[in-house]
């Protein structure tokens, strides 16, 4: 079994800035791709950011304000979020795409963490 935990939401004010974390442990082979989700009250849970290989993807409304990185060696992704709006206000949780053994992959979620960006 794998199990991602996420860390480093909270309370922020407009303009702020948080660095959310989410490091993946258990039955690990190796990790395809990592990404960063986030659902805001009555809204369908959209992709933020994901990462595979050196390569990232955001979306369009997070764009030149938050960077997703990866630290293989720790199994971990983390997502600094800069400028941060309102509008960002969501749980966040990562995911992540491992292959538990040379021919086995499976889709791993983590429990979520809030932030809340509010003055």
């Amino acid at each position: 079994q794998v199990q991602l935990v996420e860390s480093g939401g909270g309370l922020v004010q407009p303009g702020g800035s948080l660095r959310l974390s989410c490091a993946a442990s258990g039955n690990i082979f190796r990790i395809f791709a990592m990404g960063w989700f986030r659902q805001a009250p009555g809204k369908q849970r959209e992709l933020v950011a994901a990462i595979t290989g050196g390569n990232a993807n955001y979306a369009n409304s997070v764009k030149g304000r938050f960077t997703i990185s990866r630290d293989n060696a720790k199994n971990t992704v983390y997502l600094q979020m800069n400028s941060l709006k309102a509008e960002d206000t969501a749980i966040y949780s990562c995911n992540a795409d491992v292959y538990t053994s040379i021919n086995t992959k499976n889709i791993y979620w983590g429990q979520g963490t809030q932030v809340t960006v509010s003055s």
